[in-house]
């Protein structure tokens, strides 16, 4: 019986690497006839998979296994929200987009790196970068820089960033020169790691293709579209938080923490559902409205006539911390409540940094003067470039330099050619990531067999 079983699970093996060879897939160490030339004395003359050892059938097919970083970059690609998320204007100005070099030896590439960021929001209504770091697959530190945001800053959310103006006194370091710094770390096809990762790169300006984000591997029972905190992420996953209440965001602490996460997927596995009794849910933003550039002589209590008829609405204390103004949030009782009064607020309709509506609102107290501040949504809105859409706009035009040195216009049509062969190239990684998937799905049930059936 035992023959039998061995024979059975040596010709499933062969067939699984015959799959390889017609498919044209390599694993670590090449294809089955590199293989063969590399770890077999024999050669690759007796290329017939069924004419070698199964133990050698074996070894060939482990190679697969450090594909699944690939896997897990294909899970954050087809999470509802990359297609909103990741879409970024890359062809702003100021934006930059890595280069991956040859395409098929960059998707070669198991380097990878984990990034965070600290913001803070700025008088113009924008969020700066103050902070980044970048840590590799051993937690070891590549990058860990202060960032001078080179403009104004209206609140540096110190209770989160843990940053105030003091840190950043002397910083010379500028968003450019974080920008080639990562485009140096991020060359030849590195994974780049975050949760919520999306925001990062937002931050830093940096388009990339080959990421993973911690809010796309992990999935939660009836919660398809739940995006857990770190924190939260760090106690079911690690089983230890990353902070303890109250205490503010550590750069460097959170971009090991989501190194470790991806580590822990690649480890274990985990795809399981996470039960969301097991999980603390978080507060609903979505029922705030963030009011921010508010001049710091204007009371808080003041801010209720923002929202004329709005009886139950409470405005967060705030501490006045900034010299010229503050930021609080106006809470109400549902995300429904506080999108009718988003609506009904008189603004220019605008995005910020990250995409979320916001609107810039004229304010007279009594028989003072008019004063301007920002109402902003805490969350993307899905139908925000909907609303932003001009049906009858003309094409993108963007800027560039001429022979002349001096600026000038060009039209791109949108979505311009390099955006569709990068939806090609996405697609041909999705494609060839599934059949690695399905053959290392395969390969462990042929393994959880023969470890139950045989000796070792």
């Amino acid at each position: 019986m035992g023959k039998a079983i061995d024979r059975a699970s040596k010709e499933v093996l062969a067939e699984m690497v015959r799959l390889t060879q017609r498919q044209g897939l390599k694993g670590a160490a090449g294809g089955w006839k590199d293989f063969l030339q590399c770890h077999d004395k024999k050669g690759s003359g007796l290329s017939d998979p069924i004419r070698r050892s199964r133990e050698l059938l074996v070894d060939f097919l482990q190679t697969f296994t450090k594909e699944q970083q690939k896997r897990l970059v294909r899970l954050t690609m087809e999470h509802p929200k990359y297609t909103k998320e990741f879409c970024f204007p890359f062809y702003d100005e100021g934006w930059v987009t890595t280069h991956l070099g040859e395409f098929f030896e960059a998707m070669k590439s198991e380097t990878m790196l984990a990034i965070d960021c600290e913001m803070v929001l700025c008088e113009d209504g924008t969020e700066a970068v103050v902070k980044v770091c970048v840590v590799d697959q051993d937690l070891q530190v590549k990058l860990d820089q202060l960032v001078n945001p080179m403009k104004p800053v209206a609140d540096y959310r110190t209770n989160i960033t843990g940053i105030d103006s003091k840190d950043l006194e002397g910083v010379t370091c500028s968003l450019a020169d974080i920008q080639k710094s990562l485009k140096k770390l991020l060359s030849h096809g590195t994974i780049l790691v975050g949760h919520s990762l999306y925001n990062d790169l937002r931050a830093v300006k940096v388009d990339h293709l080959r990421v993973i984000d911690t809010v796309c591997i992990f999935k939660f029972v009836d919660l398809p579209n739940f995006s857990p905190s770190l924190n939260t992420l760090c106690k079911v996953v690690l089983g230890f938080p990353v902070r303890n209440d109250g205490e503010p965001h550590n750069c460097l602490n959170d971009a090991q923490a989501a190194m470790k996460l991806v580590l822990a997927k690649l480890e274990h596995g985990y795809e399981d559902l996470i039960v969301t009794t097991d999980v603390e849910m978080p507060r609903c933003d979505s029922a705030k409205l963030l009011l921010h550039n508010i001049p710091v002589e204007i009371p808080a209590q003041e801010l209720h006539l923002l929202f004329p008829g709005e009886d139950d609405v409470t405005i967060e204390s705030a501490t006045k911390q900034r010299v010229e103004s503050y930021t609080t949030c106006a809470v109400f009782r549902s995300p429904a409540q506080a999108d009718k009064a988003f609506d009904k607020v008189n603004g220019n309709l605008t995005k910020d940094s990250a995409g979320r509506l916001q609107k810039s609102v004229s304010l007279k107290l009594g028989s003072k003067k008019t004063t301007q501040l920002y109402v902003r949504k805490m969350t993307n809105d899905p139908d925000v470039s909907k609303m932003l859409r001009d049906e009858n706009a003309e094409p993108l035009q963007q800027q560039a330099i001429d022979g002349n040195g001096s600026k000038r216009l060009k039209t791109c049509s949108y979505p311009c050619d390099h955006v569709k062969e990068i939806e090609k190239l996405r697609e041909d990684l999705r494609r060839r990531e599934e059949e690695i998937f399905n053959l290392q799905k395969a390969l462990a049930q042929v393994k959880s067999i023969c470890d139950r059936e045989l000796p070792c």
